[in-house]
């Protein structure tokens, strides 16, 4: 096995189409931010970006994106916006996470999403948790009926106010692909408030961030896409989800909506309209991300897929010294998501700050 370590933007045609593959042979690999296309860009917006190409005699076997920081510290490629991570291979495919680390001149490797079937990095993981994952692989009619039957209030209640924000705001309609820059930075917008509403971290607050959503949402080909995805009232844009979809998968990754609609909860709504749309197309599934006690995703699961964070550490100085740093954090973050009660508290007390942040703002 050998193992060139190139940035991004060295990737060749036949990387590229060899990566592809890969994911068509493996669904669990299906996920956007598995794909060559989210690590290039990743590539032109952080200088940190590298990809492990693992190669045997015929080829290609695996390619690892990864993060380079300080002091033989890696992490996972866009870790703080990626919900899947890990090592996209051919299948039947045996890695030893030690020699990789080596090869990649790491002591320590950080994830914090890691997609399923990486047994290479299992003894490694600290925290296991599910995603929630919408399957609609037999077409919208027969998603929606599923969904009555599984969530029957859930659905009666949105479909209720969809038709009462068509009455009261005039005709609903939806686009799935929206090309339009002014209504992906409504939608940033939007989001960033619902951060500050929320005390959490605004993403949009980082230029690279906004950067790298800019060259995702400029993509449209048949294996990626960036969809900006719109509902409209009589014309007038009330929620969006920006995401990303391969050919047959679909994230969930930035909705909003306009707080002025609240009361109709416009982004559910959205999510139906989007659903339909992925459908249309040939996308067979919609992953929401990590539940951790959402009502909406709860509700609107068909199923759900584990990931995983955690520390793969090689025996060095520096990784004891990473050690050093970080297990008192991690262990008190975990003890918090161990306890539905903690957890509570402390996404309250969050939200708290966040109004009183959002407050004092506007005074």
């Amino acid at each position: 096995m050998r193992v060139d370590v190139i940035r991004p933007a060295e990737l060749g045609p036949g990387q590229v189409a060899a990566w592809r593959e890969m994911q068509r042979s493996s669904a669990h690999l299906a996920n956007p931010f598995l794909s060559p296309d989210f690590t290039i860009a990743m590539g032109e917006v952080h200088t940190g970006a590298r990809v492990a190409v693992i190669t045997e005699s015929d080829g290609p076997v695996g390619f690892f994106p990864f993060e380079r920081h300080g002091g033989g510290v890696g992490a996972a490629l866009g870790g703080w916006v990626s919900l899947s991570q890990g090592v996209i291979h051919v299948p039947g495919a045996e890695f030893d996470s030690n020699t990789l680390l080596k090869e990649c001149g790491l002591s320590v490797w950080e994830f914090g999403c890691m997609v399923d079937q990486q047994p290479w990095f299992q003894p490694f993981e600290t925290l296991r948790q599910n995603a929630v994952v919408l399957d609609f692989a037999n077409g919208y009619p027969a998603f929606l009926d599923e969904l009555r039957e599984r969530s029957p209030k859930f659905a009666k209640s949105t479909l209720y106010k969809e038709r009462k924000l068509g009455r009261d705001a005039g005709e609903i309609t939806s686009e799935f692909a929206v090309r339009d820059a002014e209504q992906f930075r409504l939608l940033r917008e939007w989001k960033s408030a619902q951060y500050q509403r929320m005390g959490r971290p605004d993403r949009f607050a980082k230029s690279w961030v906004v950067e790298l959503a800019e060259r995702l949402h400029a993509i449209d080909t048949p294996d990626f896409a960036g969809p900006l995805s719109m509902l409209y009232a009589d014309g007038r844009p009330v929620a969006g989800h920006f995401g990303l979809r391969t050919g047959t998968m679909m994230i969930g990754w930035f909705p909003a909506y306009d707080p002025d609609y609240a009361k109709y909860s416009p982004g559910l709504i959205q999510h139906l309209h989007m659903v339909e749309a992925a459908a249309k197309i040939g996308v067979s599934s919609l992953d929401l991300g990590i539940s951790n006690g959402s009502e909406y995703k709860d509700a609107l699961c068909s199923r759900t897929v584990p990931v995983t964070e955690g520390i793969v550490r090689r025996r060095s100085a520096g990784a004891a010294a990473h050690w050093l740093r970080t297990t008192p954090v991690r262990r008190v973050r975990r003890f918090i998501l161990d306890s539905p009660a903690l957890y509570g508290a402390a996404d309250r007390a969050m939200k708290r700050y966040g109004r009183l942040r959002t407050r004092g703002r506007a005074q």
